[in-house]
């Protein structure tokens, strides 16, 4: 028998692994290898996703905005504190090789 374990994902991770499909135009399979789901998942959400944008589709709550912006500025705090990190490494090994 398998010992995997079925796993449930988040609507929110859903929603963002569809968009990466469809607006990043990365392919099915590096989406799906990236993020360590299968590929008939991935299908499956973006074909569920599609039906549910059709007339009926609904604008995002204030309170699903507040939680996009500020999970959006705790991603833009942690990507300047990557590239801050990376700056200070490069002028290191810039002047290490002067």
């Amino acid at each position: 028998m398998s010992s995997r374990t079925r796993r449930h994902y988040s609507a929110e991770f859903k929603a963002d692994a569809v968009r990466v499909l469809e607006e990043e135009g990365y392919g099915l399979s590096e989406v799906s290898r990236r993020l360590g789901v299968e590929r008939s998942c991935l299908t499956r959400w973006r074909r569920e996703l599609r039906g549910q944008q059709g007339p009926k589709a609904v604008a995002p709550s204030a309170g699903e905005q507040e939680g996009e912006l500020r999970r959006l500025r705790e991603e833009v705090r942690k990507l300047r504190m990557e590239r801050d990190i990376l700056k200070k490494a490069a002028a290191f090994f810039a002047s290490e090789s002067n």
